[in-house]
């Protein structure tokens, strides 16, 4: 196969990927999708994903074997490894393999241990302000020198498309939680103004100072009140 059919083959594959993750319901079936293309695409046995939740920690969202996520946990436990650092610096980590890296010892010779010998971490990012890391993909071998410079080039191709895709879906989500919540004040009020006969503003201020006295979420106080018809102690 000459290079220009290689060229066109890639390019179909990622245009097939760019509709898949288009067309993912949400944020956990488009991570399946990014780690499932990436044992397709590049010399990898393993693939993960880790991405930022809320309160800038990192999760595990996506493994395609339980030793991913056991790569994982020892860094996600000690905020230290080349996970960690891909994380924060939104840099790329190459380990040609885990018996000679020096930069993790304790961690690598644990990696080593459980048959990893080469990882590609590519950090999941979009925008340019410094917190717009969105996680990280994580590439993992049992051979030492796995990844090439053309393995590199298409991980970071696959990050791109990954981090537009999961920016996407974590927006969509985000409104759809904001619809949600709104439709569940909104039927709390209408309880409210029901059963103490006040108007809508009146309903919402009784949401809000019970919202504010007992420190919980505006939308858990209307649905405790939909499913109790008791507003929070």
């Amino acid at each position: 196969m000459t290079d220009q059919d290689l060229a066109a083959t890639s390019a179909d594959a990622f245009a097939r990927l760019a509709i898949e993750l288009h067309d993912a319901p949400g944020v956990d079936e488009t991570v399946d999708a990014v780690v499932q293309f990436a044992l397709q695409a590049l010399n990898c046995t393993y693939a993960g994903v880790a991405l930022y939740s809320r309160g800038s920690q990192a999760e595990i969202a996506a493994v395609t074997d339980p030793v991913v996520r056991d790569v994982y946990d020892l860094q996600l436990g000690t905020q230290n490894g080349p996970l960690v650092t891909a994380l924060r610096d939104r840099s790329t980590v190459l380990i040609r393999d885990t018996t000679t890296d020096d930069r993790w010892p304790e961690w690598a010779a644990k990696v080593a241990a459980l048959g990893v010998r080469s990882v590609l971490d590519v950090p999941l990012a979009t925008g340019g302000a410094a917190r717009a890391t969105v996680g990280v993909l994580g590439l993992y071998s049992p051979f030492p020198d796995a990844f090439t410079e053309d393995d590199e080039a298409i991980a970071h191709i696959l990050a791109r498309h990954a981090s537009v895709a999961l920016a996407s879906a974590r927006h969509e989500r985000s409104m759809a939680q904001a619809v949600d919540a709104r439709k569940l004040v909104g039927q709390a009020m209408g309880i409210l103004m029901e059963r103490f006969d006040v108007d809508g503003d009146r309903a919402f201020a009784i949401l809000k100072r019970y919202s504010q006295d007992t420190n919980t979420k505006l939308r858990d106080v209307a649905q405790q009140l939909i499913d109790t018809r008791k507003l929070p102690r």
